[in-house]
């Protein structure tokens, strides 16, 4: 006799995106798992007495999504400490900041300007923080964390960590815009302690749950996340699937643990690890082939160098891990790609390339002969649009060629859809993508929620388990207010009603 369900969730509108055209009406969950997709009659077979049945009025269900590119860190930061994204102007984020001042912390920080939004659009410096205490620390960073504003006496504080380079300078005098390696000897100095982020952690995994997130790959760099996180599945309070994608200066340390990408428990496990290889748009320092458009005789800078990147790649790939490199521009995208290439089977070990706003027709093709993923941010795509960040940095004829979503699935390619936390809303990424300004960057509804779940599982070797509502996987699901298909320009609109990870309700806002 078949046992009955703990779980059943019916009168649904079930799309299992295994394939594009099928849906459902109901599931039952047993043990955690799915164990059967169908209609609502024949779902109710499996109902028991002590089955909870939850009637879905009619929502659409979905598999859980999966971040593919996040810092839940950063995440629990903006819900923590001041969040900076929706300020439009200095004076705001110097408000922002200064309300945040009245805790008792050492630091004053805040998180996710994005100057390119605002009418008077510069960076913050100095002078604006020194606004907000001239007797603390003050801290802002650029939502795509690879630039950085800050106050005189986080500059005296931290001077001598700084690489002279990377602090902008106007006259001789810092003018406490920060840059790359500048900006991580802010982020050793404000790292949290265990207690901390604890917090942080937990406040993210609230966040996620609202958004419908079920599972993260998190890049993790000198930090008390992944210890706090197996303390956290150890203690029962994470309902979240980590994949921890370690940075490269960790690669040592791992091999000596004998960690290997895969290895882990059922909601912590280790990812890859990561590199670099240029910085941002933002702060001008993605690696081009030819230059800026508002800066002449500027081509960006390599964080990680191409000789020093290929040794990396091989040494990573020979002890059997996983690769996901940042790049950004086309010249670092190349070079990941070639460095990629001299492995010895890049599509098997899944290696990554993070991020991918320029790519050429050359690479797109590429992606697709390599089995090389293409990690990619469809949120990147609020600056696509006419006088935008990428019009002003690239002009307008590379602007259009920017995160080529559309070219880079139909060539063939791997696809997975991230947030890089800026914000952390998969519906927002799919509302994007779905509506993008370049034909280039376009994808339906089915292949953008595709990204977001299937496409994103693969990318860590977990589309077995995960991705797709399929009998055998994972009941890691989310059940939305209302259709994205019926809804296409306003998806960002559409909220979500139910997260449920491990069979367990996380998130209930009915």
């Amino acid at each position: 006799m078949t046992a009955s369900a703990d779980r059943i969730l019916t009168n649904a509108e079930v799309h299992t995106l295994a394939d594009p055209d099928e849906t459902a009406e109901a599931v039952a969950i047993r043990d955690g798992d799915v164990v059967r997709v169908d209609s609502a009659y024949e779902v109710g077979f499996l109902e028991g007495a002590e089955t909870d049945v939850v009637d879905l009025g009619g929502r659409v269900l979905l598999p859980g999504f999966v971040d593919a590119h996040t810092h839940l860190q950063m995440v629990g930061n903006y819900l923590v400490h001041a969040d900076l994204s929706a300020a439009d102007s200095p004076t705001d984020c110097v408000d922002l900041l200064a309300a945040n001042a009245a805790d008792d912390r050492e630091w004053i920080l805040g998180y996710g300007f994005d100057e390119s939004t605002w009418q008077e659009s510069r960076y913050l410096t100095r002078e604006d923080l020194d606004a907000v205490s001239e007797s603390r620390p003050v801290v802002a960073f650029r939502e795509d964390m690879h630039t950085a504003a800050a106050n005189g006496v986080a500059l005296d504080r931290l001077g001598e960590a700084m690489p002279p380079a990377d602090v902008k300078t106007e006259g001789g005098e810092p003018t406490g815009v920060l840059v790359e390696d500048a900006v991580d000897a802010v982020y050793e100095a404000v790292e949290p302690d265990a207690d901390e982020m604890r917090e942080l952690l937990l406040a993210a995994q609230r966040d996620a749950h609202r958004k419908g997130v079920t599972g993260v790959h998190d890049m993790v760099r000198r930090s008390r996340a992944p210890e706090v996180y197996r303390q956290l599945e150890l203690d029962g309070d994470l309902a979240l699937r980590v994949r921890l994608n370690y940075w490269s200066d960790h690669l040592d340390a791992l091999e000596e643990l004998g960690l290997r990408t895969n290895h882990g428990s059922e909601f912590v496990r280790t990812g890859g690890v990561k590199t670099f290889t240029d910085g941002s748009f933002g702060g001008r320092t993605a690696k081009l082939s030819e230059p800026y458009a508002d800066a002449d005789d500027e081509t960006g800078q390599w964080v990680v160098a191409p000789d020093e990147l290929e040794s990396f790649v091989q040494r990573a790939d020979d002890a059997g891990f996983q690769v996901t490199a940042h790049a950004i521009g086309d010249e670092a995208i190349d070079a990941v790609l070639s460095a990629y290439e001299d492995a010895d089977d890049p599509g098997a070990a899944r290696h990554r390339v993070e991020h991918v706003e320029l790519a050429t027709d050359e690479h797109v093709e590429r992606f697709a002969e390599s089995g090389v993923v293409a990690s990619v941010q469809p949120n990147f795509l609020k600056w696509a649009g006419e006088d935008g960040l990428y019009d002003e940095r690239l002009g307008t004829d590379r602007r259009r060629r920017t995160n080529r979503f559309r070219d880079l699935l139909d060539a063939g390619a791997r696809l997975a859809f991230g947030s890089d936390c800026m914000p952390m809303d998969p519906l927002l990424g799919v509302h994007h993508a779905v509506n993008a300004p370049a034909e280039a960057q376009h994808l339906s509804v089915t292949e953008a929620l595709r990204a977001y779940t299937l496409g994103a599982a693969y990318a860590g070797f977990d589309e077995d388990r995960m991705g797709t509502v399929e009998a055998g996987k994972v009941a890691d699901l989310v059940a939305l207010e209302r259709s994205p298909w019926e809804h296409e320009d306003a998806i960002e609109d559409v909220d979500v009603a139910l997260t449920v990870v491990d069979g367990e309700v996380v998130h209930d806002d009915r």
